[in-house]
């Protein structure tokens, strides 16, 4: 079973132990980079336990070569209350210490060697745990007026978290080697190298953990990676250990040391190894043949549209069990379409009008089409309309008699009661305009682009009626109630789907990512220029474009982060270019921390827009990255 990390339960269990070493200052720091979702938690050098009790994990291995540390959390476990009953009897007294001190634990009973164990490091100089090479424990009486050594409520909730852990005695290899699988998550804090020669203070047991131990342990962290284990690791700032870990991603933490008796000296620096699984090729890419019915989509000329790689995201998607999908950033509409053409339930959704226009006459729209004689009578006039196009944009994109077809076309549209219709036509008119315009954007006006296609000779008119055709040719049900919905992917509610394909405006600081800015005067029709305001300073007569968060590279990061997790419990498919922000390792990390498996296909693939493919240099041809996310084996499609 997958554990999912729960904030809120971070405060329901506390570490019952002082421990030189301990993380809880630290755990602000971990927290963040600690996987959603893994299979179970390790920690084989438990300690205090601070991360383990902070996390209350529903299946974790715990493990420590301290035989008698181990003694006491079983017993704490498994007996609390004969543990409390027995530290209810000690007094916090020079004579009572030493006494409690002076006796064999191995002698004891389980019960009562666990609670000499709490007492002893609640009493003791500093909480230090410490014995002689014949593993007798000799710290010191700590003189402190009252210590609680006796937290009855701390050790019941302690108490509740270890009864779901396996608590196992033995050297952190053997505990590895033993229980650590694929999409687990591991916590290493080992004894700390020292970094004076006076340092090493962590007698844990009377075995050492010296600098050739650190060389094996950083092999094991090796092994667990290529396994597919996600491992972060605890150290201090020293060069052996920068060594050890330096193909991983390194955090140097500022932190106190609590047992240096000189108080200039408790400044210390730690650091923080995050070793992200390595992850193990499961996906097979062979493209299949698709339906026929998604070649009749009709072709346009959409910035981003991933027409051309439908092949590949359906090699991909095919290989997971699904019935519904949802296409949050849905563009053109063709993704969403050709998931429709598979027998999926879908929900397109994106903040462009006009893509959701799309989507409504050709996604959601299973059986409405606009007859061809119907679309005739929205070329003429039957009421006078607002000249809205014809004054605003006169001279810019079309002629006037053009302009004037455009507002006529758009008063007639708005009169359409059949919500189907009304989204073909509007489609039509969109699909209209844009084969009307050279290179089919408004980022300039005129027709200095023009390049003598034959869709740039053809009349206003005639592109409508034929696009109405292509659409309603379209057109067709698939037994499924599918949903074309109108909003920001941040915010948008939808129900927690089985797969859900990403495909966000990519962001680079050499290209723009405006779709506004390009598409402002289809968009503009598709909203009827309703909640936008038109900059008349500019000569596109443009209209400020949408907040999005992924016009910055910490903006889109963010944005990543937000959409995984909100849709952690379904399969994720992201398109995203070589040449954007984050990188492919950034959004690989950002994918692990809620999903199991992640997987990046590469796909050559060359951009077309303007001219650029006769530029002389090469910044269309990038490499497309699928990032696939998934979570074991009860969604992976059986062979």
């Amino acid at each position: 079973m997958e554990q999912v990390l729960k904030k809120e339960k971070q405060i329901q269990a506390k570490p019952i132990m002082k421990w030189a070493g301990g993380k809880t200052q630290m755990l602000g720091d971990i927290m963040p980079k600690i996987p959603q979702k893994y299979g179970k938690y390790i920690e084989p050098f438990i300690g205090g336990g601070a991360l383990f009790f902070a996390l209350s994990p529903d299946k974790a291995i715990i493990a420590d070569s301290n035989p008698e540390l181990i003694n006491m959390y079983r017993q704490v476990a498994d007996n609390v209350e004969a543990v409390i009953s027995h530290l209810k009897k000690y007094k916090n007294t020079k004579e009572d210490f030493y006494e409690v001190r002076s006796l064999d634990w191995l002698k004891l009973k389980k019960e009562e060697a666990a609670a000499r164990t709490i007492y002893l490091n609640k009493t003791c100089f500093n909480g230090l745990y410490r014995v002689n090479k014949k593993g007798q424990f000799n710290v010191p009486f700590g003189k402190y007026k009252a210590p609680n050594f006796c937290d009855e409520e701390a050790l019941f909730a302690a108490s509740d978290v270890l009864k779901k852990a396996t608590i196992t005695c033995g050297d952190y290899l053997s505990v590895l080697k033993e229980y650590a699988e694929p999409g687990d998550f591991i916590f290493l804090d080992p004894p700390y190298l020292p970094i004076s020669e006076y340092s090493d203070f962590k007698r844990y047991t009377k075995e050492q953990f010296y600098e050739e131990d650190h060389v094996e342990l950083a092999k094991e962290v090796k092994r667990l990676q290529e396994l597919g284990c996600h491992v972060i690791l605890t150290n201090s700032n020293h060069p052996l250990v920068h060594e050890l870990y330096a193909d991983y991603k390194i955090e140097v933490i500022q932190t106190k040391r609590y047992i240096s008796c000189n108080g200039s000296k408790r400044k210390g620096e730690d650091i923080i190894v995050d070793i992200l699984p390595k992850q193990k090729t499961m996906l097979k890419i062979v493209p299949k043949p698709l339906p026929e019915q998604v070649m009749k989509y009709p072709a346009t000329r959409y910035m981003g549209s991933k027409s051309k790689l439908l092949p590949q995201i359906w090699a991909v998607a095919s290989q997971f069990n699904f019935d519904s999908v949802v296409d949050l950033f849905s563009g053109s509409g063709i993704v969403g379409y050709m998931f429709k053409a598979q027998g999926k339930t879908v929900i397109s959704n994106d903040y462009m009008a006009m893509s959701a226009t799309f989507t409504k006459a050709m996604v959601e729209n299973n059986n409405v089409v606009l007859p061809l004689d119907e679309a005739k009578k929205l070329l003429i006039e039957k009421k006078e309309s607002d000249h809205f196009v014809e004054e605003t944009f006169r001279g810019l994109y079309y002629k006037d008699e053009e302009n004037r077809l455009i507002d006529i076309l758009r008063t007639n549209i708005v009169a359409i009661r059949d919500q189907y219709k009304k989204a073909i036509a509007m489609t039509a008119l969109i699909r209209a305009c844009t084969k009307k315009r050279p290179r089919g954007i408004f980022t300039y006006t005129g027709d200095r682009y023009n390049d003598g296609r034959k869709d740039l000779q053809k009349s206003l008119e005639q592109q409508f009626l034929e696009a109405v055709e292509s659409v309603n040719n379209a057109i067709f049900d698939n037994g499924c109630e599918n949903k074309s919905k109108h909003g920001d992917a941040m915010e948008v509610k939808i129900k927690q789907p089985d797969l859900v394909y990403i495909d966000p405006p990519y962001y680079s600081p050499l290209s723009d990512n405006e779709y506004v800015r390009r598409y402002h005067f289809v968009e503009g029709l598709a909203r009827d220029w309703k909640g936008v305001e038109i900059q008349e300073n500019t000569v596109t007569k443009k209209f400020k474009s949408y907040p999005t968060p992924f016009s910055t590279r910490k903006g889109a990061a963010d944005a990543f982060d937000k959409l995984f997790k909100k849709f952690s419990d379904s399969i994720l498919i992201v398109s995203y270019s070589s040449n954007s922000q984050p990188t492919q390792d950034e959004m690989v990390a950002l994918m692990s921390k809620y999903k199991e498996h992640v997987e990046v296909v590469p796909i050559d693939y060359t951009y077309s827009f303007g001219n650029q493919k006769h530029a002389k240099t090469n910044r269309n041809k990038v490499q497309e990255y699928l990032f696939v996310g998934f979570n074991g084996e009860d969604v992976w499609k059986k062979k």
